[in-house]
């Protein structure tokens, strides 16, 4: 599957961020615990220039636990501060304030030293698209203050946030980088909802995400439909398609529609923690 999704405003949204670089003194990424290192973007490693990093495993509740573990350790032995996250329901986002300090710390060390005081830290908020950044920010904060949505491309622009005396969120647009040197990273991505669903063919993308699950998670789409399991793709989506009634007129399965069933259930977490990468193993292939 071939997928152009770099728009013009994401080139824009990358050149603004190397400017407020400046301006901050942690990047807070946010990265969806299903693919934790596919939906990590490789630019910002290019622009942070020895600025301190944390990585927050967002959407953990829909991640596969034990692989998750595995996920956090490999970026803490990368030097990375990580936290688990649900934004959703508030899980882990209190804890946050504390990384960002564990993280800052020689900052603070150096502002007390001059005399500083009651310098707020700054952190800029980054990810990819429909990774969760609005939900964590509105979250961690207590209150509304960006839009948030379950598809690309809400967060149009920059924004401060301050969120107490202590610490102040720059929140930024999602944006992507501009090729994939792994295509299986773009397959992840548009499994997860980070590439807009009209850039791509909803029946083919559903086949490939049986195919991953019957390989390794062979009894959930079985158990969670309540259908006679198989090893053929197509046969599993025509059984989605004729538990779930998506038939079109001449008694035809509508495969288009139960595709859509199945991304959209993987992607509320209905089918339970699925994680479709590990570290080492590249099980897209």
């Amino acid at each position: 599957m071939q997928f152009q999704w770099y728009p013009g405003h994401m080139a824009k949204a990358k050149n603004a961020m190397q400017e407020d670089l400046k301006l901050i003194d942690v990047i807070v990424e946010l990265v969806d615990c299903r693919v934790p290192y596919s939906s990590k973007n490789p630019d910002i490693d290019a622009l942070a220039n020895g600025k301190s990093r944390i990585i927050l495993m967002n959407k953990y509740d829909l991640a596969d636990s034990s692989v998750t573990e595995e996920w956090v350790n490999y970026y803490q032995n990368k030097g990375f501060f990580t936290a688990k996250v649900n934004s959703k329901n508030d899980r882990g986002v209190k804890a946050v304030n504390n990384v960002i300090r564990d993280a800052c710390r020689a900052k603070i060390e150096r502002d007390r030293k001059r005399g500083i005081k009651n310098r707020p830290i700054r952190a800029m908020v980054v990810g990819i698209p429909n990774v969760g950044k609005s939900t964590f920010i509105n979250s961690f904060a207590g209150r509304s203050c960006t839009k948030t949505g379950n598809k690309p491309g809400v967060t149009k622009g920059k924004q401060w946030i301050r969120l107490n005396k202590d610490v102040e969120l720059l929140d930024t647009p999602g944006i992507l980088w501009p090729k994939f040197d792994d295509d299986n990273v773009g397959l992840r991505l548009a499994f997860i909802g980070s590439i807009r669903d009209e850039l791509y063919n909803m029946y083919e993308l559903s086949l490939l995400l049986i195919q991953f699950l019957l390989k390794n998670y062979p009894y959930t789409i079985s158990d969670y439909y309540k259908i006679e399991s198989s090893d053929n793709d197509v046969t599993v989506l025509e059984r989605i398609a004729a538990r779930r009634g998506c038939i079109k007129s001449g008694a035809v399965f509508d495969l288009d529609k139960a595709g859509k069933c199945l991304i959209d259930d993987f992607r509320s977490g209905k089918l339970g923690g699925i994680t479709l990468e590990r570290i080492k193993l590249n099980c897209c292939e």
